[in-house]
């Protein structure tokens, strides 16, 4: 890592110090004596296992199957069962609040998904999710270039999801800032039946039907849903059908298949855009007239399907992943008239269809090394793209918000090949892991479009990196463990980052990736019988960071800045504090900051942004917490509180920052069986005491509208019922 110099020393000091502090304390707190050590792992041996609630099985990170509490990087397991009973379970944001150094939005605009960042990775992100890896059923939702889609999760049947922070993000490749892994469940037990009835305020509407079981050996889980919404803020309705199929199945003693089909479809969905500052002031629930004047809207289409095969040999097994889906979106875009009256302006409708595939395979090795024992993970991803895309104006003659003349037509393809290898050395009571991933991304365009003075922009690049991470855990007692980690990522530019270079038509092939160096220092805890602690320290510096750099015809362009840096602390805690009561929290204290001076809007209107000015987008504090109550079989209750510190909006953090706010939440759910049938009950009040604030917000805005107004106070409530056979 880079040695800092005298002076930086100080300046970090009051951050870092009071940090540092409370880590060695915790340290001190929750260690036994050394002489005391033996005697531990003795009672340890006798005692009970700790549940798997306290010590959820976690997969990611390692790629086999270890107690999240007996690995050397930040992890959390979310049982969405539990976490999603009081809910819609129509976005990720409702069951992963509570994960330390995650922040997710709900935009309250479902034209553009979800705002997801993690440790600061994806804050960026003016729709969708970027720098951070989704994956559902080991099936990528991160397309090769690193965009990816939230919304293809499908919370009916996802039985838990699993964040992975830190260095050994990383060694899944680029855009792995941090890592979202959902798995569904497998169709177990006696066939059943379900349906589902919620509702709330705005028209909002979710409806489900479902089947799972197993039958003559085979398992199976069906899901169809549907959800609409007239939106919060105005000009903000939407529509959406998801449907989801899971097969399992064991062709002989040792092998398992599983077969997996999705597909989500908004047949319209209004975009309401950002409002300005006073307009929020004013009215938190308004659109800017701008959208309603080109009607900005999106239609999405997603369909997909996978297979997922494993053998083991031995104690060996062997992983094979295939998958392949088609993905068409249509959007009305407010881009001014005048503003696409340049020959190289492709317009304000973006129109694609995008084809993809891919495959992965995986070796896992296990054996008896040395004094220890070795499990040796070696695999390949392949991953391709390919956009049929077309832009066109948004007008005809006075018209606007419809399709006009065609100003763009190409193809993108976006490979990843990515080869990878990873070990885990147990020697009593230390691990030792260590990973290393090669990934190559190329990136080409075959432009169709060339017309008078807009000539062919057709173009590739491929980028490179090999991106290592090590750690080492150490078992202090058998309820305390320390360890840390270190590793290198990166992240190319997205598809989109690379479309709209300064001044000129064509692509912005000069945009380079951004590099980055994580390390991380850690305790797990269990305190008493009960109670769970997890703390973690990091830092990451990242060089050539992706930042907006200004816009163009109603187009944003990107550039790379100089030196980041995140320093921050997470602590999370869960505990069974009596009989009927229970509680879970998080909080994430972090500070990001540009570590160099940069310009933005290179030219005439260049923009210093100095060194020491916050990265926009990312809160120095978050926080969550939840008390629970059973007070008998069949009613639960919790009070939930969310606070998100101030955000900037832009680089040189001289607009007005998104104030920081607290939300109170309750939820109440009662559930009886009678035979065959299960029935429940749930009721949801958001927002409590109606607290105005921001939502989410869209960096570096070009219009100014950099605010997403969240939801006033809500009420939800609803009705699932299951039968057994």
């Amino acid at each position: 890592m880079h040695k800092p110099t005298c002076a930086q020393a100080r300046r970090r000091a009051p951050v870092l110090r009071p940090v540092a502090h409370a880590m060695l304390a915790a340290t001190a707190v929750l260690s036994s004596p050394p002489a005391a050590a033996q005697a531990g792992r003795d009672a340890a041996a006798a005692a009970p296992p700790v549940s798997q609630v306290m010590s959820p099985v976690v997969i990611t990170g390692s790629r086999v199957e270890a107690s999240a509490f007996d690995v050397p990087y930040s992890v959390e397991g979310v049982d969405v069962g539990s976490a999603s009973s009081g809910n819609l379970r129509v976005n990720a944001s409702e069951v992963l609040s509570g994960v330390p150094g995650v922040v997710v939005q709900n935009r309250q605009n479902y034209a553009q998904d979800l705002q997801i960042s993690v440790r600061g990775f994806g804050s960026r992100a003016a729709f969708g999710v970027r720098g951070v890896k989704l994956i559902a059923d080991g099936i990528p939702a991160t397309n090769p270039d690193g965009q990816g889609q939230a919304a293809t999760f499908n919370l009916d049947t996802a039985e838990r999801i699993e964040v992975l922070r830190g260095p050994f993000a990383t060694i899944y490749g680029n855009h792995a800032g941090g890592v979202i892994q959902l798995f569904s469940r497998d169709g177990k037990g006696e066939p059943r039946l379900r349906a589902g009835l919620l509702g709330g305020r705005h028209g909002t509407l979710k409806a489900d039907v479902g089947a799972e079981g197993e039958a003559g050996g085979i398992g199976y889980v069906l899901d169809a849903s549907h959800f609409e919404t007239d939106g919060e803020r105005d000009y903000s309705a939407a529509r959406r059908d998801q449907a989801f199929a899971k097969i399992t199945l064991a062709p002989d003693a040792d092998s398992k298949l599983t077969l997996l089909a999705s597909g989500l479809r908004q047949p319209f969905t209004d975009d309401p855009l950002g409002i300005g500052w006073q307009t929020y002031r004013r009215d938190a629930t308004a659109v800017d007239p701008v959208a309603l004047q080109f009607r900005t809207r999106k239609r999405i289409d997603h369909l997909q399907g996978g297979a997922t095969y494993e053998r083991r040999f031995g104690g060996d097994r062997l992983q094979l992943t295939a998958y392949a889906g088609q993905r068409s979106v249509t959007q009305y875009q407010s881009i001014a008239r005048n503003a696409q009256s340049s020959p190289n302006h492709p317009g304000g409708v973006v129109d694609f269809d995008r084809d993809f595939y891919g495959l992965g395979t995986r070796w896992i090795a296990e054996r008896d090394f040395g004094s220890g024992h070795l499990t040796v993970t070696a695999g390949l991803d392949y991953d391709r793209s390919e956009d049929d895309r077309q832009g066109y104006e948004n007008f005809v003659g006075s018209r606007l918000g419809v399709k006009g003349a065609l100003r763009r037509n190409e193809t993108d393809t976006v490979t990843s090949t990515d080869p990878y290898v990873q070990a885990v050395w147990r020697q009593g009571d230390w691990d030792w892991t260590a990973g290393v991933r090669r990934s190559e991304v190329k990136f080409e365009v075959d432009d169709r479009y060339v017309a008078g003075s807009n000539g062919d922009d057709s173009g590739a690049v491929t980028f490179r990196k090999t991106t290592p991470a090590v750690g080492v855990l150490w078992r202090a007692t058998p309820l305390l463990n320390l360890y840390a980690s270190f590793g290198t990522g990166f992240e190319t530019p997205t598809l989109n980052e690379l479309s709209y270079p300064a001044n000129r038509g064509g692509f912005n092939f000069g945009l380079r990736p951004s590099q980055s160096r994580q390390a991380e220092i850690g305790v797990k805890a269990y305190v008493g019988e009960a109670t769970r602690v997890n703390a973690a320290l990091f830092q990451i510096r990242t060089d050539d960071e992706i930042v907006v750099a200004g816009s163009e015809g109603g187009r944003t362009y990107y550039a790379n800045a100089g030196k980041t840096l995140r320093q921050g602390l997470e602590i999370a805690a869960e505990s069974d504090l009596t009989r009927t009561l229970t509680a879970r929290g998080a909080v994430t204290a972090m500070r990001a900051v540009y570590d160099e001076a940069f310009a933005t809007n290179p030219g005439t209107g260049a923009v210093a942004i100095p060194r020491g000015r916050r990265i926009p987008g990312v809160p120095a504090i978050t926080a969550y917490a939840e008390l629970g109550w059973k007070p008998v079989d069949g009613i639960d209750a919790a009070v939930e509180g969310i606070h998100r510190g101030r955000a900037f909006v832009n680089d040189l953090n001289d607009e007005h920052a998104a104030p920081s706010y607290t939300l109170i939440n309750l939820r109440l759910g009662a559930e009886q069986r009678s035979g065959p049938w299960t029935v429940t009950e749930l009721l949801r009040l958001d927002n409590v005491f109606d607290r105005k604030h921001i939502g989410s917000v869209i960096v570096g805005d070009r219009n100014g509208r950099f605010y997403e107004p969240g939801p006033g106070r809500n009420l939800f409530g609803g009705v699932r019922v299951t039968y057994r056979y």
